[in-house]
């Protein structure tokens, strides 16, 4: 059996998307700029899907900036808001200790050059609490910067609350959408967002595009100089397929959110009930309060790396956590964040499913990691002392 259960990482994009995306680029191949009638087609398919997207998001068509994805949308956005808050004497940005690196690595730059950055705690539960936010706020206080919901433990943040408390402070609120999009309900106005990113592969769209959504009226500065494109908001010229293959996915997603999402949580609940009877074995993160395919577990007395090795001689496609840091040998700085200590965050599976899995394939994935575990822990040291009593365990 080969299972895919990776899609926080990406998604598999549908046949609808690229048989979209293959018309365009037989078809509507000018350049969106040009005022050529081969051009005027592109900038129409171009209008076309920018409205598509907006009227998903509950945002205006010109609100819409298309990106190469959400890393570039979350870079845009804050030093965009870091930038307006520097011309008004407000140098203080406030995000969450368990952000994307997208997030926490343009906050570093920007502390580099001058910026007070506040880093609000996520507790236990993977959830920012109001209390933490209030507290950390100041006059300086230019950003609030926090996820819709996590991309490793999947959490999903009271972003109503936030945005109304931002609104009403008049401190500019960006939140960093990639996992939410297309998978949880989102309006952006009723919501009090005032930017937010999201990424078209996380939603079986096509890799490298994505798009920031600004509210009217906030500030923005572009990253990428070169051109009027994006009404002067990003220059480049426009990747036409790119976004009608988004724009398609998008349109499904919404579609279908309703009815995925009741199939999705029944599969992640079982999975998480069948590995909750492992020993030794913890769910990360609140478990209501989470995405719909989302399960992430740490195991004690074993190391991820060898479990995704084995996993995947078994068919399952799975992660320990962001496919952005696969390559690194530290512990996740989300496990890290919630309170986990190294030993434990270095076990940890993630394992992301899509409408497409089935409850035939959490069966043996339940079956498959209780073996693999159970085999693991028998030729680790650590786990041997830990059952000798020479080392308490941390996971009860």
């Amino acid at each position: 059996m080969q299972i895919y259960a990776d899609n926080a990482a990406t998604t598999k994009m549908s046949k609808a998307v690229i048989d979209t995306m293959a018309e365009c680029m037989k078809n509507i191949y000018g350049n969106p700029s040009s005022i050529h009638s081969l051009g005027q087609q592109a900038a129409e398919q171009l209008a076309k899907d920018r409205e598509s997207i907006a009227r998903i998001l509950g945002a205006e068509p010109s609100e819409i900036i298309f990106t190469s994805g959400g890393s570039e949308a979350d870079n845009q956005a804050i030093r965009s808001a870091a930038l307006w808050g520097k011309k008004n004497g407000k140098m203080h940005l406030i995000s969450t200790a368990f952000e994307h690196h997208a997030v926490l690595h343009t906050l570093k730059k920007l502390e580099a050059e001058g910026f007070l950055v506040t880093l609000l705690p996520v507790h236990e539960d993977g959830i920012v609490q109001m209390e933490d936010l209030r507290a950390a706020v100041r006059e300086d206080t230019a950003l609030v910067s926090v996820m819709f919901a996590n991309n490793e433990i999947g959490t999903i943040q009271p972003i109503s609350e936030i945005g109304a408390f931002c609104r009403e402070a008049g401190i500019i609120f960006h939140s960093d959408a990639v996992q939410a999009a297309g998978h949880v309900r989102i309006d952006v106005k009723e919501m009090n967002i005032d930017m937010l990113a999201l990424s078209a592969h996380k939603f079986c769209g096509p890799k490298g595009v994505g798009a920031l959504y600004v509210r009217k009226g906030m500030p923005v500065y572009p990253l990428i100089e070169g051109g009027a494109q994006e009404r002067g908001r990003r220059g480049g010229t426009e990747n036409i397929p790119g976004i009608a293959g988004m724009a398609k996915a998008f349109a499904l997603a919404a579609k279908k959110m309703e009815e995925n999402g009741v199939r999705e949580r029944k599969m992640r609940d079982a999975l998480i009930a069948g590995l909750s009877e492992i020993p030794h074995a913890r769910l990360n993160g609140d478990a209501a309060r989470r995405l719909p395919g989302n399960v992430n577990f740490c195991f004690e007395g074993i190391e991820g790396e060898s479990l995704l090795l084995l996993l995947d001689a078994k068919g399952i496609g799975a992660s320990s956590g962001s496919a952005c840091t696969s390559g690194s040998l530290d512990p996740s700085h989300v496990l890290l964040a919630i309170g986990l200590p190294h030993e434990v965050a270095h076990g940890s599976l993630r394992l992301t499913l899509s409408a497409e899995n089935t409850m035939e394939e959490v069966a043996y994935m339940i079956t498959e990691i209780a073996a693999v575990v159970e085999y693991l822990r028998s030729i680790s040291p650590v786990w041997e002392e830990l059952e000798k009593g020479e080392r308490e365990h941390v996971i009860q």
